[in-house]
C-alpha cells in the first residue's frame, strides 16, 4: 500500500474522534535527510475553551495562540523547563483544541532514536510525550508548522485499529482541572507494550 499523508481536512474534525482516529496512524519526522517514524499507540484529547485540563481554559495567550488558529498545525509547548509536548490542532478556527500525541510504537529510525534518547530500551524510547519529543528531535522550532507539511507530519499506511482494540482512560497529570479531571479523554491500544500509563 501507498503512504498516504493525511491532510488538514482530517484534523478539523470533532476532537474526539480524531484522537481515536490517529491510533495506527504514523508519526513521520524527517531529520538530516533521514527519517524517524513511529506508530501511534495513545492520544489525549483537549476539548475546547471550557476545558479546564487546556491551555486554552486561560483564554488567548502568546503561548496557545496557535490553538485558535484552525486546524491542521503542530502545538509544540515546554513542561516545566525539561521536556517538549506534541499536539496537533483539531476542528475550527477560534474553537482551541488539540490533541496530545502521547506515545508512539517505534518503527523507522531506531538506532538514531536511541542516540537523540541516549537509552538501549526499546520500550523506553517513545512511551511518553517528552520521550517521544526527544526520541524524534521535535521541540519549539516546529510550533505552529503545517501538520501536513514535510518536515513531521502523520501518515495512513493502512494499519487498522478496531473500536475494541481501543481503551479509554483519565488523562494524566490533570488533577488541577476540577469536573474535567476525571473525562476519559485519553486513548490508547489495548495490550500495546509502548503506551506510556494503563
Amino acid at each position: 500500500m501507498k503512504y498516504k499523508k493525511i491532510t488538514q481536512n482530517f484534523y478539523g474534525g470533532d476532537t474526539l474522534k480524531v484522537a481515536k482516529a490517529l491510533l495506527g496512524k504514523y508519526l513521520v519526522r524527517k531529520y538530516h535527510s533521514k527519517k524517524l517514524a513511529g506508530r501511534i499507540v495513545e492520544t489525549e484529547a483537549y476539548v475546547g475553551p471550557n476545558d479546564l485540563a487546556s491551555h486554552a481554559s486561560r483564554g488567548k495567550t502568546p503561548r496557545n495562540l496557535i490553538m485558535f488558529n484552525g486546524a491542521g498545525y503542530w502545538y509544540v509547548y515546554l513542561v516545566y523547563g525539561l521536556n517538549y509536548c506534541l499536539n496537533v490542532v483539531t476542528e475550527q478556527k477560534d474553537y482551541p483544541a488539540a490533541v496530545l500525541i502521547r506515545a508512539l510504537e517505534p518503527i523507522t529510525g531506531i538506532e538514531i532514536m536511541i542516540k537523540l534518547r541516549g537509552i538501549n530500551d526499546i520500550n523506553q524510547l517513545t512511551n511518553g510525550p517528552g520521550k517521544l519529543c526527544q526520541a524524534l528531535r521535535i521541540n519549539k522550532k516546529l510550533n505552529g508548522t503545517k501538520a501536513f507539511g514535510n518536515e513531521l507530519y502523520i501518515e495512513d499506511r493502512g494499519y487498522r485499529v478496531s473500536g475494541r482494540g481501543i481503551k479509554s482512560a483519565n488523562r494524566v497529570g490533570v488533577d488541577y482541572a476540577g469536573k474535567y479531571k476525571d473525562k476519559k479523554w485519553r486513548f490508547y491500544l489495548k495490550d500495546c507494550q509502548f503506551v506510556s500509563l494503563r
